[in-house]
Formats: structure tokens, C-alpha cells, sequence
């Protein structure tokens, strides 16, 4: 008999944690490999975990709407001799910095010490809750003044369920002042007073619906709040001709979808325009690690997608640089379907270094896109509408039927400054006027 460990797998590089959903087995249920157990959730996207064991479930350590940390063990698999195992990072035969340097998914029980995590008091910066912590807080009318004097054992100091529901537990024993009448100026004590009340009673005047947010829809608002307190953001604006694009694409898409089988939208030729800008300024390609620049050398282009249910995701074309358009237009279409579908798996929304965003789809002519941390910058594309502009030729000027469009990019201010960030986007309107309408594909 042997003991298989089952771990959070880890999901992408800035995802720390996942949500376990669904508990497909139970101690005592028979496994085989590749057999569901469990659906976990991140800010990114809902998976399946397989088992990479034959056995029997022995032991399931946490709860669903638990969240746990990744690489922490989740349940247990008892496997009997001779079973099949599946190869991990952790049994794979490799040398043994490279064995260290892997992330195991999984890996048989060996002895190690059962210490406490010790509580990390907070440090003054920005904390992140998760959304578990988050609805209790909400449940529990625990304001955002109180959540932030709780100490968290934590990664990092996070406050983890535990540690909410302990200062629940023991809220009633202290003697609590509202802090937003202690600060207040003592000209004005009446109207703290009624704010603070406001705050405590969540009564909503006039006749009003209220809606509780999804559980993606909560995710993406910490996110997006948590990307607007990493990063001072900047836009800058461009508009750029696109009717040699737009007539080109309107004379191949029959052709192209006859001899592909796919659709040839305007997105690809938006990527490939953005793929050859990068690879000119290479600097809006990064991350931040404090004070340290981590510039990506691969080229992976997210592009924002709605789903039916109105919220986002950013599934990701991974080395976009090394695909041409025919292969862009393939993965475009599979990503896309993929997402509306929700069959997008964890690989296809990780290691993203620079996002698209397509708000023209929606009618809009700009945008003012919010970064997707850890990248630096997202270009919005907007609308293409037909306009009388003045054309520039060599017997002069004159006015034409044109197809414009505005571009807009929202950068990370502590790396990319205005200079930078302007000149990129000029280059992307350039690239789009410059489409070549005698190309192939």
C-alpha cells in the first residue's frame, strides 16, 4: 500500500490560491487516473483536478467554498501495490535542481513536520481578501475598517477563513467604536453619524432591486480593483486608418473560409499588428517584482472575451510572434468558442504578457481598459466607423470616405512613461494604416 497526496495544483503565475467548488468524491470512492475529484475556481478560470492515482479516497482535508493555497495538500489517495500512478513533476526521473525548480501537482505522502501557521500582522500595504473572506464579511456586516485590524495567518499575512469567522465568534466581547466618528471633524459630527449608520444598516431608499454578484463577477471586481492599487494607470490615445484592412478582409473572408474552415475576423489582424510593435519596444512586454523588470521574451497575446453571462475572461494565444495569420485566425476562433462554451481549460488563461481588448464589438469608439495584472499595458480597439477625412496625396488634399478607428492604451506609469507608451501606440495606428491590401494569406 502506498499513500498519494493530492495538492492545489498551481494555476498561473500570479495565482497564489483557488476555491474549491465541488467535491466530486468522497472518502471511500474508488479513483482511477485522469478521474475527476474536484472543480476549483480561480480569478481566472473555473478547472477540473484530476487524480494521477488508482486507488481509493483515504482522506478529503478541506471543504467546498474553501480556499486554499496553492501546493497545500487537499486530500489523499491509497493506492494499491502495483497500482498505476501517473508521472508527475515530483516521480519523474530528472536531475535534482530540476526536480526542485518544478511545481508538483502531486507527490507520495513523506514525513514532515505539522507546525501552526503564525500570524502575520498586516504591513500597511493594499491586502487581498479573497472572495470567501469577502462574502462572510459582507454576511456578517463586518465593515472594511474592521476587516482591516484583523491579524492574518495567512500567506502574506492574508486573513483566511479561520481567522474571519474567529473574530466573529469574538466580536460580541468587545466594546466597538466606529472609527469613521473617531476621525471625524468635531464640526461635522452629525453627518458621520449618519453615514456611519447608512454603512451599518445597508438600507437602500426608493424602490430598488438588489442583486447578489456571481461568484466570477465578485472575482473580477477584486481583481480589477486590486490592478487600479498596483498600478498609477495612463492612457493615451491614437485614431488610425483602417480601410485598406477593411477592404482587404471584406474581398478574402469567402476564400479564406473556404480553403481554412475558419472565419477570418478583424482580431488576428489586430495581434499580428501588435506582435510586430512589440517587437520594437520590447519594454511593454514585462512585469514588475518590486523594483525589479521582468521582461518577457515570449510574446503572449491575452484577448478579452465575454461570456454569456456578461462577465470577462482573457483566454491567451501563447507565442503569438511564431504563428502567421492563418494561424492566429485558428487560434483566435478556438479560444473564443472555447470561452462561450466554458471549455477553456487553466493552461489556456495563463502566462499572458500583453492584452487586446476589442470594445468596438460593443459599438464603443474608445476605452479606457484596466491593466491585466501582471502585465503593463492593454490596447482597446474601438469601433470602425466610415468618416469624411482629409486625405493627403501628392496633387494635394482632399476629402474622403475613410474607415477610422481610435486605439487606446492603458500602461503601468511606474515602468512605462508617456513617451514610451504614446510612441507604441503611434506604431500600432501605423502598422494598421500601413495593411498591405495586396497581400495573401
Amino acid at each position: 500500500m502506498a499513500i498519494v497526496e493530492l495538492v492545489m495544483p498551481k494555476m498561473g503565475e500570479s495565482i497564489m490560491e483557488a476555491t474549491i467548488l465541488r467535491w466530486h468524491k468522497k472518502p471511500g470512492d474508488a479513483v482511477k487516473v485522469d478521474d475527476t475529484v474536484l472543480e476549483i475556481a480561480t480569478d481566472k478560470v473555473d478547472s477540473e483536478v484530476p487524480s494521477i492515482a488508482e486507488g481509493v479516497i483515504t482522506e478529503i482535508l478541506f471543504n467546498e467554498n474553501d480556499v486554499v493555497p496553492v501546493g497545500t495538500v487537499i486530500a489523499r489517495v491509497e493506492t494499491a501495490a502495483g497500482a498505476q500512478v501517473a508521472a508527475s513533476p515530483a516521480t519523474a526521473s530528472a536531475p535534482a535542481e530540476a526536480s526542485r525548480a518544478a511545481e508538483p501537482q502531486y507527490q507520495t505522502a513523506p514525513p514532515r513536520p505539522q507546525a501552526a501557521p503564525a500570524a502575520v500582522a498586516p504591513t500597511g500595504e493594499a491586502r487581498f481578501y479573497s472572495p470567501l473572506v469577502l462574502t462572510i464579511a459582507q454576511q456578517e456586516g463586518v465593515s472594511f475598517a474592521e476587516l482591516e485590524k484583523i491579524p492574518g495567518s495567512g500567506t502574506e499575512g492574508r486573513v483566511t477563513k479561520r481567522d474571519i469567522l474567529d473574530y466573529i465568534a469574538n466580536r460580541g466581547n468587545q466594546v466597538q467604536e466606529p472609527e469613521v466618528i473617531r476621525e471625524a471633524p468635531k464640526a461635522a459630527p452629525a453627518a458621520s453619524r449618519e453615514i456611519t449608520t447608512v454603512a451599518a444598516t445597508n438600507s437602500y431608499g426608493g424602490n430598488v432591486e438588489i442583486i447578489e454578484m456571481d461568484r466570477m463577477r465578485k472575482l473580477i471586481a477584486d481583481h480589477m480593483v486590486r490592478s487600479k492599487h498596483t498600478s498609477p494607470h495612463v492612457t493615451s490615445f491614437a485614431e488610425c486608418d483602417v480601410t485598406n484592412m477593411v477592404r482587404w478582409r471584406d474581398a478574402v473572408k469567402k476564400d479564406f473560409e473556404k480553403r481554412e474552415g475558419e472565419k477570418i475576423t478583424f482580431m488576428p489582424l489586430f495581434v499580428e499588428a501588435v506582435v510586430k510593435c512589440i517587437k520594437k519596444f520590447p519594454l511593454v512586454n514585462c512585469s514588475l517584482d518590486g523594483d525589479k523588470i521582468i521582461l518577457k521574451k515570449d510574446i503572449n497575446i491575452g484577448m478579452a472575451t465575454a461570456l454569456p453571462s456578461g462577465n470577462l475572461i482573457v483566454p491567451v494565444i501563447r507565442n503569438a510572434d511564431n504563428l502567421n495569420l492563418v494561424g492566429l485566425t485558428k487560434q483566435v476562433n478556438l479560444l473564443a468558442n472555447s470561452a462561450r462554451q466554458n471549455r477553456l481549460k487553466p493552461e489556456h488563461t495563463q502566462d499572458g504578457t500583453f492584452t487586446i481588448t476589442n470594445v468596438g464589438t460593443f459599438g464603443s469608439l474608445t476605452g479606457t481598459p484596466i491593466i491585466n495584472q501582471p502585465q503593463v499595458a492593454i490596447l482597446a480597439v474601438g469601433a470602425i466607423k466610415k468618416r469624411p477625412v482629409v486625405v493627403e496625396t501628392e496633387q494635394g488634399d482632399s476629402i474622403a470616405i475613410r474607415h477610422m478607428m481610435y486605439l487606446s492604451l492603458s500602461y503601468d506609469h511606474r515602468i512605462v512613461d508617456g513617451s514610451l507608451g504614446s510612441t507604441f501606440l503611434s506604431a500600432v495606428a501605423t502598422e494598421l494604416e500601413n495593411f498591405d491590401p495586396s497581400r495573401g494569406f
